[in-house]
């Protein structure tokens, strides 16, 4: 969705956040600007660089960049500013997210369902701009990218990797 100044209201937000965040030892893993019921949301998902990210971070990360917005002032809407972590499961969307996490395991959910198969759990081999290679239980795989809801980190707090289902 395009802002009032121009250009892409994710882009112009990212642009604003990111100096921001690097002042303190944060990241931006990435700005969602979307509409949940009647409110707009605009969610700054950060990370840090070295450590294990805590609420002191996000409240050090909301009061600059809420100023900063106030500033330049990028939305044309109402809006609700959320700071946050992307959170263990945590969707990988772009080249250093697929690079950061290669050899990890992914959650992997189809748009539909492709060979009997809706969603599973791989490790993460490699990808490119439009597929992802990942190991499963039934071996090497490529994915297009365009055929999937999402891709996540695995979060092994609720899933098991390569589970039996006849295993208590």
């Amino acid at each position: 969705m395009a802002g009032k100044k121009g250009g892409n209201t994710v882009a112009r937000v990212y642009d604003i956040a990111k100096p921001i965040a690097d002042g303190l030892g944060l990241k931006i893993w990435d700005v969602v600007f979307e509409k949940e019921g009647t409110m707009w949301y605009l969610k700054v998902l950060i990370d840090k660089v070295d450590g294990v990210l805590d609420m002191d971070d996000c409240e050090a990360m909301t009061r600059p960049l809420s100023k900063a917005l106030d500033e330049a002032d990028p939305i044309e809407q109402n809006y609700m500013l959320e700071v946050g972590s992307p959170g263990l499961g945590r969707e990988l969307k772009k080249p250093e997210h697929f690079e950061e996490f290669l050899e990890c395991p992914v959650k992997i959910r189809y748009i539909r369902e492709i060979d009997g198969t809706k969603e599973f759990i791989a490790i993460l081999k490699g990808y490119t701009k439009d597929t992802v290679s990942v190991i499963t239980e039934e071996g090497d795989k490529e994915i297009n990218i365009s055929d999937t809801a999402f891709i996540r980190l695995f979060d092994d707090d609720t899933d098991e990797l390569f589970a039996d289902d006849d295993e208590e």
